[in-house]
């Protein structure tokens, strides 16, 4: 090789040599040029910081909320119109890019970056990230910043409960506001019983871990419909400054549903309304008694099929108890017909208490009437009651006294 080159170099082969010599300045010189680049980036490297938050993060909402109430988004030349951070009203957000702005006397960079090519072939929707950069290499005003984006959060959502949808990412809703516990209204010591039992589930996460027992908890709520399931829910998740993620079965399937509860945070509750109203608890029957084409034995169109037939009984329970089940979580059911389940998803660990919710009893009503009309008497109560004995559950009775309400209000404003 020592030779070659030495023969390549030598007078008597002028056009290798010249050739070699070319090839060796042209690669110096795109060294060189590299240089400049290099010792940029390592300075920047040197002297700033970053902090990235990425969309399959809960954290990446609260930053986009937190971006739009920032001054400088009023300056910014380059945005995007969105609909999902305020109740399907349009919105300026930043386009995808660089924005420059001043955070607490420091110069910002945020990156907003979109993928230009779908997650993955059954899931259509482009990857996104959020990157702050800042000079410095102290983390107390990257800390700062994120302290300001949760507290922006939870002024946003009032008390530390909302309500959560799920449409590619969960997004709270902006109206939704919490019922107070005393505003439900149950049979005699069936709503003290409930609070006692999930505090005594509060205080024994260190005993589920030395158990070696997934850390969660399951409550099914039944009876017929307008008894109150929801809204004793909603009081749960405010008493105990909890957010509410809310899955309706018949919008998943077995992998959008894993991928919805991965994304649920800790201490939280994750609901399923009407669980006995899933449309396909018999998916996998379903799937077993078609005929055995050609198709159906390709993976793919295996899984087209199952999307197009939601969430599987072995999907749910999956999420419930398998590897994909989430720590430190409330899993609550709700249920017309308790009779519609099947036993495997009623077992214990799956569902450890049980709560039947029927027809209001007269005392029900007579406590009812009393939170709307504090001034009127026991006897005026259970008269209004036994007037209105029709009246089966809580939600229609209910509607009555808000009509009554109504009524009175206008006369005192006549008056």
């Amino acid at each position: 090789m020592i030779e070659l080159l030495k023969n390549m170099l030598s007078g008597h082969n002028q056009f290798a040599s010249g050739g070699l010599l070319l090839m060796i300045i042209g690669g110096i010189s795109v060294y060189l040029r590299a240089v400049p680049e290099r010792l940029w980036s390592w300075l920047v490297y040197q002297t700033t910081i970053m902090i990235t938050v990425k969309d399959d993060d809960t954290a990446f909402l609260w930053v986009k909320q937190w971006l739009l109430e920032q001054d400088f988004l009023k300056r910014v030349r380059q945005v995007d119109l969105d609909t999902t951070l305020r109740c399907e009203r349009l919105e300026l957000i930043l386009a995808p890019g660089s924005h420059w702005f001043w955070y607490r006397g420091r110069p910002f960079v945020v990156y907003f970056y979109r993928s230009q090519d779908a997650k993955g072939g059954y899931q259509p929707k482009r990857s996104e990230s959020l990157t702050f950069q800042t000079i410095g290499r102290n983390q107390k005003i990257v800390r700062d910043l994120v302290n300001e984006i949760v507290r922006c959060h939870r002024r946003r959502v009032g008390v530390r409960s909302s309500l959560n949808t799920y449409n590619d990412g969960w997004y709270p809703i902006q109206a939704y506001t919490p019922r107070s516990l005393d505003s439900v209204i149950l049979t005699t010591g069936e709503k003290e019983r409930l609070i006692a039992d999930i505090e005594k589930f509060k205080r024994a996460s260190q005993r589920y871990r030395r158990l070696g027992v997934p850390y969660h908890r399951g409550y099914l709520l039944y009876g017929p419909p307008g008894t109150g399931k929801t809204s004793l829910v909603s009081a749960i998740a405010a008493r105990f400054e909890m957010s509410i993620y809310a899955i309706s079965l018949t919008e998943f399937n077995d992998r959008s549903l894993v991928r919805a509860i991965n994304d649920v945070p800790r201490n939280s509750i994750v609901l399923f309304e009407d669980i006995d109203c899933m449309r396909s608890g018999k998916a996998r029957d379903v799937v077993e008694t078609r005929p055995a084409t050609k198709e159906l034995h390709r993976a793919a169109d295996k899984n087209e099929v199952l999307d197009q037939l939601g969430v599987t009984l072995s999907g749910l329970l999956n999420v419930l108890d398998g590897f994909h089940a989430p720590e430190n979580v409330l899993f609550v059911m709700t249920s017309n017909r308790i009779e519609n389940l099947d036993a495997a998803l009623l077992r214990p660990g799956r569902i450890d208490y049980r709560l039947y919710m029927g027809a209001a009893t007269c005392e029900q009503k007579a406590e009812l009437y009393r939170r709307f009309f504090p001034l009127c008497s026991e006897f005026e109560a259970q008269l209004f009651v036994e007037e209105h004995r029709e009246m089966k559950t809580m939600a229609e009775f209910q509607g009555v006294l808000l009509e009554l309400e109504r009524e009175n209000s206008a006369v005192e404003v006549e008056v």
